[in-house]
């Protein structure tokens, strides 16, 4: 049976609603491949290599290395795993819960992020960007309080090593996909 890869735009945005940028080319991963610690939370699970990016001011660049992005419905953070050289490097976005419709995912990025390296390091970073942009955007107490609440249960999945921070689900998706893209 062939499995199916649907393409799939990732469009983040920020709070005022202009858009931050564009992801031009990934494939969504079927539920029928899904893990089933995944499956269990709806977790959308996207993969890229070299995919077209579009940054607000329309410049494009190309990724350069494998990515395989996680989206999990009513949380506010998403994690993307980067396939590099070295190991995996999880980099993680504190924004809205995903909203997937017709092949565009979209979701609000609220600057925060955090890094967990490849060796297992955690950083939190970009805290003077997200306070920035909570005086220019007004952020709302609630949007506050949800970010916080985010990036707490972002560490604290980082730390018990929670879906989906496991570098084996990571490769399997990875080299799952790359057989079918080259017709193995």
């Amino acid at each position: 049976m062939e499995i199916i890869y649907q393409p799939c735009i990732i469009k983040s945005f920020k709070h005022d609603g202009h858009l931050h940028r564009m992801w031009l080319r990934n494939w969504l991963i079927p539920k029928s491949r899904l893990t089933a610690e995944h499956a269990s939370e709806s977790i959308i699970v996207l993969m890229n290599s070299q995919t077209p990016i579009q940054e607000a001011d329309r410049k494009v660049w190309v990724s350069k290395v494998p990515a395989v992005s996680f989206f999990i419905p009513g949380q506010w953070f998403n994690v993307v795993a980067l396939i590099e050289e070295a190991g995996i490097r999880y980099y993680c976005n504190v924004a809205s819960p995903p909203y997937l419709h017709e092949g565009v995912l979209t979701y609000i990025d609220y600057d925060l992020d955090v890094i967990r390296t490849w060796d297992g390091s955690m950083h939190v970073v970009d805290r003077d960007e997200y306070e920035a942009h909570k005086a220019m955007y007004h952020y709302p107490a609630l949007v506050q309080e949800k970010v916080e609440e985010g990036l707490t249960a972002l560490i604290q999945r980082i730390q018990s090593g929670g879906a989906p921070f496991d570098d084996d689900m990571v490769y399997h998706y990875y080299n799952e996909w790359t057989k079918r893209e080259e017709g193995v």
